[in-house]
């Protein structure tokens, strides 16, 4: 029976594809040639596509409740937008399992596993789900040859599982989701096949570079429409075809009376990946190079051979640039890095980024840039200028409005200028340090890693001389954020299998189609890696979490009073606009005693590398200006 391509894509079920279409008649004649997308291809009466994907092309978008009171134009929101969302839950229920699974993506990863609840109890063999309780889908397989969804459900702070054939009827609804999620992973899962979305713009990046496609000030509800495209191969064609469903050709399914192996047999880097270890190695020819890449130009080209020798997972570690003004570059190194760093001064927001902070390597000397003005008369107050040393975090007893209570703190020795004394930081403290640095040894990228705590801020002292062009080197410093593990495939040019290179699956968006197995052995061969520069959307996606780990403990309920709170905010902000003292004579003391005793070979020129500290990020303050400090308000406000 033959249907329109719209109709064909509304009915499509993802998980039988590919499928083998047939064209049975539309506005294209016989013989007619049309390019589309950049593509050519020949649409003509009787020809056979074999349809091998369905992606989301572009996102329309509708403010749901324009500002004015007049209807809003749908526009065009880039795949690429900045924003954080909130998704709304649909109203409409699903009245089958089947129908879920139609529509809503399932998978392993973390973002494929979608919640709903039932209207009514539901009774199974073990288990009866109440009305309104969460199930979670889990996965979907086939047991004794019919296809279940492996759910699970939460009783009694126990979990469920049980499973629910795709006959199973009923109304579903989707359960309210609080978790935040970018534009790109929207898209990728949480955006239901045949139904729009609705969703709430929770953030906006002030670092991209395009105009702002919402109203000044809009953090409200809007409606995502997706705008689908086929993607397909043709016989005899080595490129692959992409169609709008809303092309006006009707089409027939002819899956089961046609040998799909006369089409070309394409493989995306995914593809890849799913494939098992034995499979490997395989000889491949680019159909598709990776799209905006320049990893590998030379070997990752279309019509290149290639030897594709197996998976493997990866570690690199994410680094950005330390500069005030943006863009930020970022990138991931590699461990194999031949460079060597040397550190620079990192800065701590808080008194729980010191203790974060804090190594059993060395003892941590700081420099206080902010006042703090305790609540309680058991802590200690903090001027601009004190020097501490970081010990460790414990529990002190505050006397707070004649009731003692419980206080988590970081315990310091606060540098004086012949002796020492105990301090007592509260771990909510907002104030501001900056590291000394006493250490001017050079570390390879591997060694940091292993002997202090991420971040870490860094500077490339030495250049890779391996490679022949560093793009670290040119960096004015690097803040090494956290270790990444990566899926990534082993590569190699077919001319020299005994060089290969990783290439990351999840960035790399190449099309091969798959030429023979490698029946002989490839034998050792020397791995190669890359330092690899990323998008700012492609960062956010790795660090979007970090916040929700690294806040500091909860504020106590209150301050004292809001009058006594306002001459302390009243200095905060002088000295915020005043920066680092402009004199460093409380700065000159002698702690070399005190940094020995800790830890042996340490310079013994404190106040020199106290104050070299200090006037290196006066320097670079004053290159920044104005954009500096507006940025580290911003953060601070963040922050609190």
């Amino acid at each position: 029976m033959a249907l329109s391509l719209e109709e064909f894509v509304h009915s499509l079920d993802l998980r039988t594809l590919p499928r083998v279409l047939e064209i049975q008649s539309g506005i294209y004649f016989e013989g007619s040639v049309y390019e589309m997308f950049g593509n050519e291809c020949c649409l003509s009466t009787g020809e056979v596509i074999k349809i091998t994907g369905l992606k989301i092309k572009k996102i329309i978008a509708e403010i749901c409740e324009h500002s004015e009171g007049g209807e809003s134009q749908p526009f065009e929101l880039p795949m690429n937008f900045p924003g954080l969302f909130k998704i709304v839950a649909d109203k409409t229920p699903y009245l089958t399992m089947d129908e879920i699974i139609r529509t809503i993506h399932i998978g392993s990863s973390r973002l494929g596993h979608p919640c709903f609840f039932h209207q009514k109890d539901m009774e199974l063999e073990n288990l009866v789900i109440k009305q309104g309780e969460k199930i979670m889908l889990n996965s979907v397989e086939e047991i004794n040859e019919e296809i279940v969804v492996n759910c699970g459900v939460v009783k009694n702070h126990q979990n469920h599982s049980f499973t629910l054939p795709l006959s199973q009827e009923g109304e579903f609804y989707e359960c309210e989701d609080e978790r935040i999620y970018t534009l790109k992973e929207i898209v990728e899962w949480k955006i239901p096949r045949n139904r729009t979305r609705t969703v709430k713009l929770t953030d906006f990046s002030n670092k991209w570079d395009l105009p702002n496609p919402f109203p000044e000030g809009f953090y409200g509800a809007l409606i995502l429409k997706p705008v689908y495209e086929i993607q397909g191969v043709m016989k005899f064609r080595k490129d692959i075809v992409r169609i709008l469903p809303s092309l006006d050709v009707e089409v027939k399914d002819i899956t089961d009376s046609y040998d799909a192996n006369w089409f070309l047999q394409l493989l995306s880097t995914q593809d890849l990946s799913e494939m098992t270890s034995k499979e490997f190695p395989i000889v491949a020819e680019v159909i598709e190079a990776p799209q905006g890449s320049q990893l590998l130009a030379s070997i990752l080209q279309p019509g290149k051979t290639i030897v594709i020798h197996q998976k493997c997972q990866a570690s690199r570690i994410l680094a950005s640039e330390i500069r005030s003004h943006f863009p930020k570059r970022h990138f991931l190194i590699p461990k194999s890095y031949k460079g060597k760093f040397k550190r620079r001064p990192r800065e701590f927001p808080t008194a729980y980024d010191l203790e974060i902070a804090k190594s059993e390597k060395e003892p941590l000397h700081v420099v206080a840039t902010k006042a703090f003005h305790p609540p309680h008369e058991e802590l200690s107050s903090v001027a601009v200028g004190d020097q501490f040393l970081v010990h460790h975090s414990q529990t002190t007893e505050v006397l707070s409005e004649g009731i003692k209570k419980v206080v988590n703190v970081l315990a310091c020795e606060k540098i004086l200028k012949k002796s020492y004394e105990a301090a007592l930081l509260p771990l909510y403290m907002e104030g501001g340090f900056v590291e000394v640095i006493h250490d001017k040894k050079q570390y390879q990228i591997a060694e940091l890693c292993a002997q202090f705590h991420l971040p870490f801020n860094v500077k490339v002292s030495v250049r890779d001389l391996f490679i022949e062009e560093d793009i670290l080197a040119a960096t004015p410093g690097l803040r090494l954020e956290e270790t990444i593990t990566d899926s990534y495939l082993l590569i190699s040019d077919f001319a020299n299998p005994t060089e290969c290179w990783e290439i990351p699956v999840s960035r790399s968006n190449m099309t091969v189609q798959l030429v023979s197995n490698l029946s002989q052995d490839t034998g050792s061969f020397l791995v190669r890696t890359l330092i690899e520069e990323i998008t700012e959307e492609q960062y956010y996606m790795m660090r979007r979490y970090e916040s929700s780990f690294l806040h500091p403990p909860p504020r106590p309920p209150k301050h004292p009073s809001v009058e006594e709170a306002k001459p302390a905010l009243l200095h905060v902000a002088e000295e915020r606009t005043v920066g680092l003292p402009k004199s460093p004579k409380s700065l000159r003391v002698d702690i070399s005693k005190k940094l020995h005793s800790h830890q042996a070979g340490l310079d013994s020129k404190g106040p020199v590398g106290c104050q070299n500290a200090l006037a290196d990020l006066e320097k670079e303050r004053s290159r920044c200006g104005a954009a500096a400090a507006a940025e580290t308000f911003k953060n601070e406000k963040h922050q609190k």
